[in-house]
């Protein structure tokens, strides 16, 4: 019998990180089943999926917490295994002019929605003619059946003049 946990870990950037992650959790026979993980501003960041025996899960949470001691922060959370409902999987791609708040109104919108956000990447680039800069976001998000998909765009467009999206099937 095994234990699904999801295991966040963030530390300054260094090599042999991920080694040091996956020698640990492969010690107590861990299997690593799936990861984000990503550079940013001199640190790093990730989430992983791992099964472990039960026999095993104590000792693997130990060590990893021991990680600490070369300046690894982990978390350790046993993963539920709740039947997920039926959602409909979407790709949301935005553009706007950059401006402090901007995360917050477009979450704000896809909560009201009913909207959960499956995965989120942003960043803000120089637009192409000018210093400007542009805030960029990439989401997967799962949508219920019954969630008008005109009125979220609507919600959405409304934010900002600047705004320019694209909502799709990520299928």
């Amino acid at each position: 019998m095994t234990t699904p946990l999801v295991i966040t870990v963030i530390s300054a950037d260094k090599p042999g990180l991920v080694e040091s992650l996956a020698q640990t959790i492969n010690r107590h026979g861990g299997n690593w089943l799936e990861s984000r993980m990503a550079r940013m501003a001199g640190q790093f960041a990730g989430i992983l999926r791992v099964d472990v025996a039960n026999d095993q899960l104590e000792a693997l949470r130990i060590d990893l917490e021991g990680l600490s001691a070369q300046g690894i922060n982990v978390q350790v959370a046993i993963s539920g295994q709740a039947e997920e409902p039926q959602q409909r999987t979407l790709q949301l791609s935005l553009v706007a002019n950059d401006r402090a708040g901007i995360v917050h109104e477009v979450s704000r919108v896809l909560a009201s929605h009913g909207v959960n956000v499956e995965s989120l990447e942003t960043e803000c680039a120089p637009a192409p003619m000018s210093a400007d800069l542009l805030f960029k976001a990439e989401a997967r998000l799962g949508v219920y059946p019954q969630t008008d998909l005109d009125a979220l765009r609507d919600a959405l467009e409304n934010l900002t003049d600047d705004l320019m999206l694209e909502l799709r099937d990520a299928d």
